[in-house]
């Protein structure tokens, strides 16, 4: 299912996780709507990073893939709110610059430990995005820049 111009539903659930265990990661209706307002948020980022492609890394997780890559029951991507993603030909922290200097409406971006770009969009459709610019590394969880 094609859920905006360049980003599908397939390549935001995917997850090897899933595939290597047999486990369910379908998201349900209300999901699926925060996956498309998801996917209008990565037609954003693609055209901040000059067209280049966005490679998702993670998106919606179910309970039991969540859990096996030891994220909270609190994250985004349980909600399909979030993605991981990479540039290639751009570092994680080129692409946090990247979003915000073209002013892309995250809700978070948060540079991971110097390899990927966490991305999301506010968890209900009537929310205003709180444009929080995070960094978590080994030191922890600070604001970024």
């Amino acid at each position: 299912m094609q859920l905006s111009p360049n980003f599908t539903l397939e390549e935001l659930t995917r997850s090897d996780a899933a595939a290597r265990n047999g486990w369910d990661n379908t998201p349900n209706e209300t999901e699926i709507e925060n996956l498309k307002r998801l996917a209008t948020l990565l037609q954003d980022v693609k055209a901040a990073v000059d067209g280049k492609a966005v490679m998702i890394n993670s998106g919606f997780r179910s309970k039991q893939v969540n859990d096996s890559v030891g994220s909270k029951d609190t994250s985004q991507h349980r909600l399909g709110c979030a993605a991981d993603i990479r540039v290639p030909g751009m570092t994680p922290r080129q692409v946090v610059e990247a979003c915000i200097a073209n002013g892309v409406p995250f809700d978070q971006i948060i540079l991971e430990f110097d390899s990927w770009t966490h991305i999301s969009v506010p968890n209900t459709p009537d929310a205003k995005p709180r444009g929080q610019k995070l960094i978590i590394d080994k030191a922890g969880t600070r604001p970024y820049g």
